[in-house]
Parts: C-alpha cells; sequence; structure tokens
C-alpha cells in the first residue's frame, strides 16, 4: 500500500472511521507516486501556464508553445517514477505511451523522445 500514515490518519478523519480493505485500495492507487505525481507536483506547479508564447499551459495534457513562424512546440514531460508504482515491473513503458498519446491529442506530432532518467 502506498499511502503513508499521515494520509492513512487523513482518510480516516475525512470519511469518519477506517476504510474497508476495498476503499484502502482504491484510495492508495488514486494517491499513488503513479497517479497522483506526489514527488513532482511542486516542481511542475513553477512552469508557465500563461503568456505571449503560450498556446496552451501544462495541465491535464502537453503544453503547447508558440516558436514563431508559424510552428509551435508541444512538451510533455512525463513526471511519475519509473517504473510505476502502480506496477513496478511492467509499468516502465507506461510512462512513454502517455507522452505520445498526450503530444497527440494536442493535434501536433511527436519528433523526439528524451529519456531523462538519471541514476544516483
Amino acid at each position: 500500500m502506498s499511502l503513508t500514515p499521515p494520509e492513512f490518519g487523513y482518510l480516516e478523519k475525512k470519511i469518519g472511521r477506517k476504510p474497508n480493505p476495498v476503499e484502502l485500495q482504491i484510495v492508495a492507487a488514486e494517491w499513488s507516486e503513479h497517479c497522483s505525481y506526489k514527488s513532482s507536483k511542486k516542481h511542475l506547479k513553477i512552469l508557465p501556464r500563461e503568456g505571449k508564447r503560450v498556446v496552451s499551459g501544462p495541465g491535464y495534457d502537453s503544453g503547447v508553445l508558440d516558436v514563431g513562424d508559424g510552428y509551435v512546440v508541444t512538451v510533455h514531460i512525463e513526471s511519475h517514477n519509473h517504473p510505476s508504482a502502480v506496477e513496478p515491473y511492467g509499468g516502465a513503458a507506461t510512462g512513454v505511451g502517455g507522452v505520445i498519446r498526450d503530444i497527440l491529442s494536442a493535434g501536433t506530432r511527436p519528433i523526439a523522445i528524451l529519456d531523462g532518467l538519471q541514476y544516483t
């Protein structure tokens, strides 16, 4: 289960009782690193959401930036950890699919993909 003790306490307080096993697993999945971006949300909040060159700011989909001469650049960063917290062995490919899906759904096409994993 991916809930921290403070999160478990918050959940108990919010629903007024101990969650049953099914509720606990549903909430744990929804609050996981994969779904809620626990570790990266603070960094994503600093990205510009509006401005002269921002066609579509970051949010649920890719950001689109006007780079001039009729061109735009669609930027998508898959911010959750790999392998995925939901599926630790097979989930590492979920990020690439999400990046491609979100770029295509912005009406643009991918021309490059960078794997920015850093090993420490």
